[in-house]
Parts: C-alpha cells; sequence; structure tokens
C-alpha cells in the first residue's frame, strides 16, 4: 500500500540526460514519434537548443528541437531523411531550412507535453495532445548499393548545446511506434505538480498581491489555504503525502527570521493549538488539504512594509520545483494603528466613464442605456486598458477587475426621502434630498473592512434582523462608501441565497450530518434549473465534477461543503436567469457557455488556437459575497497568441431584453469586440 502512495521520482530526470536511439528501416522508413513532458527553467537561455540528432554518418550533430530568441519552439527536419534537413556545420542554415514553430511563446516553470511525429513525407509538432503545425519534406532517396534492408539508428539527445544552458526536467520521454497517436502518450502518465489556491479570507490588489487583514497589530489573521496534488491536466492525484510550509521574504525569497521571543514567523493550527510550520508537515490526504495558516507577530508594520510568500514544498523533493508550490505576494494589514485602512466617504457615485475619451452614444439618453452596458475586466493580472467601443446603442468597457474601487453604477433610480430617529443613522444629502438609513456608520465600515467570510455572517446577521428595504438601503451606504456597485448586487441578494441553501441542505441532509454525494446532485440540479430558468438544459457529469472540488468533499457532503457549493452555484444561477446571459445558456448549436469549467480547462482548449478566438466561463475564485460573484469570464487568444482573462460583470444587464427592444444579443456585443472574433470551444482530456 506504501508504494501506490509515494511519489516515484525515477520518472523524473534532468534533461540534459535525455537520451534515445530509434532504429528505422531507411527503404521502408514508417512514421515514429518522440514525446515526452518537459519543465523548463526560468534561467533556460534563447536561442536554445533543445534535442539535437545525430547518426553514424555525421561527423557533427544538428539541431532537431529548438527554443529561437522569441521562445517559440521550433521542429527541423531529420538529417537521416529530408532533404530540407539542416547542415550541421553551417549553423544559419537551421534558421532558412523548413520547419513547424508555435505561434506563441513556450511556457516556462510548468509541465508542458510535446510530441514530435517524424514521417519520410511531413513532420508534425503537437503541444499538450493538440497539432500545432504540419510541413511536407522532400524524402531522401537510398543511395546506391545500399543493402534494402539496412537497419540505421538516430539518436535524440539533449546536453544543453550552443555553448547556451537548457535547464529543466523531462518525464516519459520515448519514442511511439506509427500505430500509436501522441494523444495516447499525452494522457497515459501525466507528471504531477503541486499548486496552491487564493484563501477566501483575503482580497486581491489590482497588483496581484494578498491582503490578509487581523484585527489589531500585535495579533495575526488566521486565513485557510488549500494545497492540492494534482497531475499536469488538472486531474487530482489521490496520493497522501506530507506538505512544509515556510514564510519567506516576496523580494528576495529569503526565510523570514524568527522575532526576538524566538517564535515562529509562521504558524499553523490544528483543532485550535498552534505549531511552527516549519516543524509540523502538513498530511495531504487524497492529494489536497486545506491549512489553518497564521503569520505570528510577523506584519506589514513591524517589517519595514515588505512583502511577504508562503512556500510548499513536499519534504526530500526539495531538487524538484514541481513539487513546490508558492503563494502570491502577501501584505498583512491591521485594522488599527498606522496599517489600518479606512473608507474614504463618497458624497455621490461618478458616473463618468473609465477611460477618458469614451465616444458618446448617439440617439439614446444615458438613463435608457445604462441597463445596457457591459463591463469587461480583468480577471487576476491588471493589464493595459482597450477602449470601449460604441455598438448602437449597447456599448462595452474593459477594465481590470481588481479595481472596485474605482467601479462607477449608472441608472440607478431615484430613491423616495426616509426618516429615522435613530442617533447613530447616516445622513446623506444630493440631488434628491435628505435621507436617513437605520444602519449605522460603523456596520458599513465593517462591512468594508471585512473579508468574505466575516461578510457572510455580517449580510447573515442583517438579513435577519432588518426588512427588504433596510437591506437595500444598506446595499447604497455600501456601494457608496467603498466606490464599487458590485457590492450592492450581492448584498440584495443575500436574503433569497440564505433562505434558500437553508432550505435546500434542509431537504437535501433530512437531519443527518453527512450525506452521499450521488444523494446532492439531483436536488442541486433540481434548484439550479428553477433558480436559472430554464428547465431545457442539465447539468452534466463534468458540471459537477468541479461543483464537487468547489465544496472540498469526495463521496460524502458536509453542511460546510454545501455551503461553499451554494455561494458559488447560487450567483451563477441568478446570473443565467438574466434575459441576456439565458438566452446563451440555454444555445446548444452554438454553445455559447458549455458549462462549468476551470480557467486551466479554458486555457488548455485555446492552445494554439487563433488571435481572438474566445471562451465564456464563471470564475471557480469567485464566490458570494465576493463583488464578482456569478460574473462572467472571457478567456481568448490576444493579438500576440497570449491567453488573457477578462471580467464581464453582469450587474448592469437586464433582467429582461425585452425591456429594450433596441438591446443587441449579447453574443452580439462580444463578438464587435476587437479582441474577439470567433467561439472556441472546450476540449477535455479523455
Amino acid at each position: 500500500m506504501a508504494s501506490d502512495l509515494a511519489i516515484d521520482t525515477e520518472k523524473y530526470s534532468l534533461l540534459e540526460a535525455f537520451n534515445v536511439d530509434v532504429e528505422v528501416e531507411k527503404q521502408e522508413f514508417e512514421t515514429f514519434s518522440l514525446c515526452f513532458w518537459v519543465y523548463l527553467l526560468d534561467s533556460t537561455t534563447y536561442p536554445s537548443t533543445i534535442i539535437r540528432q545525430v547518426h553514424s554518418d555525421m561527423s557533427f550533430s544538428a539541431p532537431f528541437l529548438v527554443l529561437d530568441e522569441n521562445k517559440k519552439m521550433i521542429l527541423l527536419p531529420l538529417t537521416l531523411f529530408h532533404k530540407e534537413a539542416p547542415d550541421p556545420v553551417n549553423t544559419a542554415s537551421w534558421t532558412e531550412v523548413p520547419n513547424v514553430s508555435t505561434t506563441a511563446e513556450f511556457p516556462l516553470q510548468r509541465w508542458v507535453h510535446v510530441g514530435c511525429e517524424v514521417s519520410r513525407n511531413y513532420m508534425r509538432l503537437y503541444i499538450c495532445g493538440e497539432m500545432v503545425g504540419e510541413k511536407v519534406l522532400t524524402s531522401v532517396m537510398m543511395t546506391n548499393g545500399a543493402s534494402s534492408d539496412h537497419v540505421r539508428r538516430v539518436s535524440l539527445f539533449s546536453v544543453g548545446g550552443d555553448g547556451y544552458s537548457v535547464q529543466g526536467f523531462i518525464h516519459c520521454g520515448e519514442v511511439l511506434p506509427s500505430t500509436v497517436h501522441v494523444n495516447h502518450h499525452y494522457t497515459k502518465d501525466p507528471p504531477l505538480c503541486l499548486s496552491v489556491e487564493k484563501p477566501s479570507t483575503c482580497e486581491i490588489d489590482e497588483d496581484g498581491v494578498w491582503s490578509i487583514v487581523g484585527e489589531k497589530a500585535s495579533c495575526g489573521m488566521i486565513f485557510s489555504l488549500d494545497v492540492v496534488l494534482s497531475n499536469a491536466i488538472g486531474q487530482p492525484v489521490r496520493k497522501d503525502v506530507q506538505v512544509v510550509a515556510s514564510l519567506l521574504y516576496a523580494n528576495s525569497g529569503t526565510p523570514v527570521e524568527k522575532t526576538s521571543d524566538l517564535e515562529a514567523p509562521l504558524l499553523v493550527s490544528y483543532d485550535g493549538v498552534e505549531f511552527s510550520a516549519e516543524d509540523k508537515p502538513c498530511n495531504l490526504l487524497n492529494g489536497c488539504a486545506s491549512l489553518k495558516l497564521k503569520i505570528s507577530q510577523v506584519h506589514y508594520s513591524k517589517c519595514d512594509k515588505r512583502l511577504f510568500c508562503i512556500k510548499f514544498e513536499i519534504p526530500n523533493k526539495s531538487s524538484y520545483p514541481f513539487l513546490e508550490a508558492f503563494t502570491n505576494q502577501m501584505r498583512c494589514i491591521s485594522r488599527t494603528g498606522g496599517d489600518s485602512v479606512t473608507p474614504k466617504r463618497l458624497n455621490h457615485i461618478d458616473h463618468h466613464p473609465l477611460v477618458e475619451g469614451v465616444p458618446s452614444i448617439n440617439g439614446a439618453s444615458d438613463s435608457s442605456l445604462s441597463m445596457k452596458r457591459i463591463k469587461l475586466g480583468e480577471e487576476k493580472v491588471p493589464e493595459s486598458e482597450v477602449n470601449p467601443v460604441s455598438l448602437h446603442g449597447t456599448s462595452m468597457e474593459w477594465r481590470p477587475q481588481n479595481q472596485d474601487e474605482e467601479e462607477e453604477e449608472e441608472g440607478e433610480e431615484e430613491e423616495e426621502d426616509h426618516s429615522s430617529t435613530d442617533s447613530e443613522n447616516t445622513e446623506i444629502r444630493g440631488s434628491t434630498g435628505s435621507r436617513k438609513y437605520t444602519i449605522s456608520d460603523s456596520t458599513i465600515f465593517r462591512y468594508c473592512l471585512g473579508n468574505l467570510t466575516e461578510r457572510s455572517l455580517l449580510l447573515k446577521e442583517i438579513t435577519n434582523n432588518s426588512g427588504d428595504e433596510e437591506v437595500s438601503e444598506f446595499a447604497a451606504q455600501v456601494s457608496l462608501y467603498s466606490g464599487c456597485s458590485h457590492h450592492g448586487y450581492q448584498i440584495k441578494m443575500a436574503r433569497k441565497l440564505i433562505a434558500e441553501g437553508t432550505n435546500a441542505w434542509i431537504l437535501i441532509s433530512r437531519n443527518y450530518q453527512h450525506v452521499h454525494w450521488d444523494n446532492v446532485v439531483i436536488e442541486i440540479e433540481e434548484h439550479f434549473m428553477r433558480i436559472a430558468k430554464c428547465s431545457s438544459r442539465s447539468l452534466t457529469h463534468q458540471d459537477f465534477e468541479l461543483l464537487r472540488r468547489i465544496s472540498g468533499c469526495y463521496d460524502y457532503v458536509t453542511q460546510e461543503n454545501f455551503e461553499k457549493m451554494w455561494c458559488w452555484l447560487f450567483p451563477v444561477a441568478s446570473s443565467i436567469s438574466r434575459g441576456l446571459i439565458n438566452g446563451m445558456w440555454r444555445s446548444c448549436s452554438p454553445k455559447w457557455i458549455e458549462g462549468f469549467v476551470t480557467k486551466e480547462e479554458a486555457e488548455h482548449s485555446l492552445q494554439s488556437q487563433e488571435p481572438g478566438t474566445f471562451i465564456l466561463r464563471f470564475p471557480t475564485s469567485r464566490s458570494w459575497p465576493h463583488p464578482d460573484a456569478g460574473s462572467l469570464v472571457v478567456t481568448y487568444v490576444g493579438h500576440d497568441f497570449v491567453i488573457r482573462h477578462r471580467l464581464l460583470a453582469v450587474d448592469h444587464i437586464c433582467d429582461s431584453s425585452e425591456r429594450y427592444t433596441d438591446a443587441k444579443p449579447l453574443q452580439d456585443m462580444l463578438l464587435a469586440e476587437p479582441e474577439l472574433s470567433r467561439l472556441g470551444r472546450i476540449v477535455r482530456s479523455i
């Protein structure tokens, strides 16, 4: 049993040690494929020869597979069989001969599957199971006097040639006969990798930094991180291993020192008891674990405002970088003291465009168009903004996702005056007159400063003790304080989400603490289809598998697992119920939204696709009450062949497109964007 759980590191070797021989009969030469997984380090220089070729008639080796100066992988003809093969002596000829090349940069510091299919008359290059190019070649004729059964041997090897250093690892490198397709090797035995997911108790700044918020400077904030051992194609690996966590300075990668009282900088919590993370390995059961960590007395102000990151590694495997995982850069923020963050109160919501130079929409007033505006923004890493485009009564804006403080709210209806005698009430004066609310400023501050867990608990308390009108007023106030209208959308959803989630769990569990997953999926599908207002489309097996991953369960579901899943699923179903999105979800040909997919699946499906190809998905990292929960993400191939992710905020899309006869279908609005031209498809590994 122990051998089944261990990680077999003998399958991984240094790239420089790679060497295989191919025996071929020259007269009756058939197709063969060289396949391998490769993990290139960032220290690789360019151009670099990854694999070289040589045979008995050659005095010098020639390149076979190279990375050019633009980090594109190039497959060159085989010297023994193709007239177009490069001259081993004349290095200038290597760039002039016919070849097959990738269109995008070859990824570094991640596993990539490479397949080189070679025949007498052609060669093909495959990346992650997908063919990226093919070249027709001229076969070399047999020399006179050669035996008809003459067998030749070609050696394919890597030595870091051309004086450049090619650093990396290789996994399962082998030569396949013509009867075996490259895809078989791609899915047969993918290599392993360790990864870490963003904690739910932190916010992401627009520069990608995670912010961990503590109550005060002398008290760290406990947060959870999910660590996952999976294979290179995103499938979970059910192995029981240990990982060790350590706190590093993000800029230098050096360990954070202990404080003067020798307290460890990073603590891990088990059943309420804290241990030094470096001294207490954490167990990954079936390849995953949710770890409770705390940065102890090492906070933003005491460390000269330096950024941290957390490193996870499997003990005794430190020489394998793919068995290590690092978090994003992190900062610690206290709610009191010099590093506290106080929200700036806004007297009004700015209705001006986020990007200067936005063209006005002719022939329509702002109020009639506000519900038809769609905002697109960066999901992870902010990029340069793209100017909006006028779309005959509709418009789209590209925006960085994490700039919540720059959000604008449009088309907000004027509210009637309200009065109250509560001494703690908040009063706002504007063009509509005086309005008084019954929810105090301190409650609004708590919500604006809180993490997702604290916000959800606060919303449960507010919805239990307040009416619909007060909840709506609270939503408007939070939007004003935070400058982000999306918060209001999630707050208004709270009462229905909590009530329906509670009723659903009672119906599913029937007072049992653990419920088998097979019993959960039936009820979940019924609730989803009702909320999404779509009875014509059922959830697929892949949809349920993603929901299982989000819930964090395996065969049995607890209430905690169910609530995790519900906080993601309910906002998604609510978005699908909206008129413009509902039609796209119902559409089967073409299938605009193919279901619940991960970022990795979308990126894999777009590998080697043409610029402008895009896929719509719901981000798995956005759960209620995150302001972007339920939004759509456009994953697309940019003009430079780089895959990007941008957020499509849905809270301004009208509930029914019939209310606006001049509203374009959402798919037409997407295709009108200069960055988007055609719909892609999800390709899942079998």
